[in-house]
């Protein structure tokens, strides 16, 4: 874990930053690498205003980088979102998690009518 005097970062984080030469990114933290003495954590861009960045792991100084709010899912259409985005980073668990969420609001809907 490291902290970057905004929050202490660690593995899974989702976080906002800038790349080396500007580029805003938004990603996940993939791992930390404490042998950098500059702290730096590698992360999986999803989002980028460089799309060659897109899906690629890079390091970033922590420093750089500020770790995103957790927020609640309150919709259908916001958990659908987030399924698309389980599916395009492979993250499985996560996946799952999400489909049973979605199934269960539809369960629910379909009990009211």
């Amino acid at each position: 874990m490291f902290s970057n005097n905004h929050a202490i970062l660690k593995t899974g984080d989702w976080i906002k930053g800038k790349a080396r030469d500007g580029e805003l990114i938004i990603g996940y933290i993939e791992s930390m690498s404490p042998e950098i003495p500059e702290e730096a954590v590698k992360v999986t861009v999803v989002t980028s205003d460089n799309d060659e960045m897109i899906g690629k792991t890079i390091p970033i100084l922590s420093k750089r980088v500020n770790k995103l709010p957790i927020s609640k899912v309150t919709n259908m259409e916001q958990i659908q979102f987030l399924i698309d985005l389980a599916l395009s980073t492979g993250d499985k668990d996560w996946f799952i998690e999400l489909s049973t969420e979605l199934n269960s609001m539809k369960q629910l809907v379909k009990g009211v009518y």
